[in-house]
């Protein structure tokens, strides 16, 4: 008689961070509709709750930086859904530009959201599941925590720390029964990179192949995956380049300029509403 194995999304507690739209949404909506009992977070109100009655889930404000709100955000998932089982630090930013022109707090901003929002988030959610022994913690870093480029200094640094912390925090606690593992997803379709121009020879993400990428996870726990996984292999292998070799690519692909010679019209909404 063939067995069915169990859903792993399926009845989980599934907590959210920066949800209110792009990749955090899809995420949402993609648990959501393996059965999980879905709880989102984010720093715009108006914004998170309008999510949550689209996706018709829990949806609760959320200041990642903040000790007091990523607590109470905890608590009140647990309090409506029950035990978290999954958390995904996804809450983020991407300040682009000369890192000349990059201001102090624009810089502590970005470091704050970016990576001291995940090791908060993380650190709270283990207090929780390592006393059970149980419970898994996703953090979105991303393809630009291993490749650095010209004028994504500050979002490369967070990010860089993000990949690092998370695999840090996994080596600690992966004989206490919590699986913690890192996504990196490519240039994907959310306003992060408005007004920027797509490096020759890749395509764009879509936000729900970043969510399917998280589900896969939770299915199947392991440290880190690339998204596409294809461009993990790109990575490792160019970490062996000469320089020389690395900076030739990096000009035929655009990188070196994708970030420096942008639209700043096409990309000031943005750029105005993360520094709100």
């Amino acid at each position: 008689m063939r067995t069915t194995q169990r859903d792993q999304v399926d009845g989980k507690v599934v907590a959210v961070t920066g949800a209110a739209r792009g990749i955090g949404y899809a995420i949402a909506r993609a648990a959501r509709d393996r059965g999980a009992r879905v709880v989102i977070g984010d720093i715009d109100k108006a914004a998170v709750e309008k999510a949550g009655i689209e996706l018709e889930v829990v949806a609760l404000p959320l200041d990642v930086t903040d000790r007091g709100s990523f607590t109470a955000f905890l608590a009140n998932a647990e309090t409506d859904c029950g035990t978290v089982d999954v958390l995904i630090n996804n809450a983020g930013i991407m300040p682009i530009g000369p890192v000349t022109e990059v201001d102090d707090a624009e810089a502590a901003r970005c470091v704050d959201i970016n990576l001291h929002g995940v090791m908060l988030g993380t650190k709270l959610a283990l207090q929780q599941m390592l006393p059970r022994a149980r419970g898994q913690i996703i953090n979105i870093a991303s393809i630009a925590g291993v490749t650095p480029a010209p004028g994504l200094a500050l979002y490369n640094a967070s990010k860089a720390g993000v990949v690092a912390f998370t695999e840090a925090t996994r080596l600690e606690v992966r004989d206490r029964g919590v699986q913690v593992g890192a996504i990196l997803p490519s240039f994907t379709n959310t306003e992060l990179i408005s007004g920027t121009s797509t490096p020759r020879g890749q395509r764009n993400l879509e936000p729900a192949e970043v969510a399917a990428a998280v589900l896969a996870m939770i299915d199947h726990p392991r440290p880190q995956l690339t998204v596409p996984r294809s461009l993990g292999v790109s990575v490792r292998l160019s970490a062996l380049y000469p320089d020389r070799l690395r900076r030739a690519i990096y000009r035929w692909a655009r990188v070196d300029s994708a970030f420096l010679d942008y639209d700043h019209a096409a990309r000031a909404d943005y750029d105005a509403r993360i520094h709100d």
